[in-house]
């Protein structure tokens, strides 16, 4: 199981540590901020303790209108689970006795002024990524007109040249040699860089470059949706399917299918092009219309 430290949210959304600065190595492990609105008034059968807790306005306002005895009651009920940290939005203040308690279990306690709605979705879209599972293939990522692509093929295919000529066009490298794939949902799939090779492009007889330093930081993403898988093979003759619209194939990385296209390499042949056309082609598809269909329908329409 992923996971990343209190301390990383505290860097990521510079946040205010109130308690238990020394504990601020707790794990998270869960995606979901959650508010524990219930679990102050003693519901406790669907507390998600391995969340970061987030007490907004109506959090703080019910717990200062509590009694002392009152509030050391429900308070002390919430933090014996020991989620990972309790993050307070809006600057809120009068929170000497969160303090007291946090202190007491070693549960950081955090604050922000950012609105309490805006700070979830923030946080949960940081953690969707931060803790997605992972793994990473050989290959290059593209982001082609917008639209993400895997390009896949044996070692000195010419991958990265191609990725090349369509940083040259004007689209963007995302990542050469290694791809992190990270899934966020089982229909949505990640493709980012593993830091290392940020910005970098591997070509033969030439070495390293910088995309960003040679043309420009629009050259460059950090990560981008992958919505195909393209894989370069070496030419075949007869093994070209001519058809007029090709059945749809997929791959699978983590359990998230994405259609899969191969191109075979010849010289001569604009595979950057080729590239572009699948590309530009998928977005159509998914839009409604198909090039096959409406050829076909021409061809069914009567002539005088």
């Amino acid at each position: 199981m992923k996971s990343i430290v209190v301390n990383d949210l505290v860097k990521r959304f510079s946040l205010e540590v109130l308690a238990a600065e020394s504990h601020l190595d707790r794990p998270v492990t869960k995606a979901k901020a959650h508010r524990p609105g219930l679990e102050f008034v003693g519901h406790f059968d669907f507390f998600p303790t391995q969340h970061v807790q987030v007490l907004g306005s109506k959090e703080i306002t019910y717990l200062h209108k509590l009694t002392e005895e009152e509030r050391n009651l429900h308070i002390g009920n919430v933090v014996k689970y020991h989620p990972p940290c309790f993050v307070v939005t809006r600057n809120q203040e009068g929170l000497k006795y969160l303090k007291k308690y946090c202190n007491e279990e070693g549960i950081p306690l955090l604050r922000t002024p950012v609105a309490t709605n805006q700070f979830i979705g923030q946080l949960d879209a940081y953690l969707v990524k931060a803790l997605a599972p992972e793994s990473s293939i050989h290959g290059v990522c593209v982001n082609v007109s917008g639209i993400g692509i895997l390009l896949r093929g044996k070692s000195g295919v010419g991958k990265s040249e191609t990725a090349h000529t369509l940083v040259r066009r004007g689209h963007r490298l995302v990542a050469d040699d290694i791809v992190v794939l990270k899934k966020l949902s089982p229909q949505t799939l990640l493709g980012t860089h593993n830091g290392k090779t940020k910005e970098f492009l591997a070509l033969r007889s030439i070495g390293l470059i910088n995309v960003s330093r040679i043309y420009g930081r629009k050259a460059f993403q950090d990560e981008t949706r992958i919505t195909l898988d393209i894989e370069l093979t070496k030419w075949q003759d007869n093994a070209l399917n001519n058809e007029l619209e090709l059945e749809e194939k997929f791959v699978e990385y983590m359990g998230v299918k994405v259609p899969h296209i191969e191109i075979q390499l010849q010289p001569g042949r604009d595979v950057a092009g080729l590239i572009e056309a699948a590309a530009n082609n998928w977005y159509l598809r998914q839009q409604g219309y198909s090039a096959a269909e409406e050829f076909i329908k021409r061809l069914e329409m009567p002539t005088d």
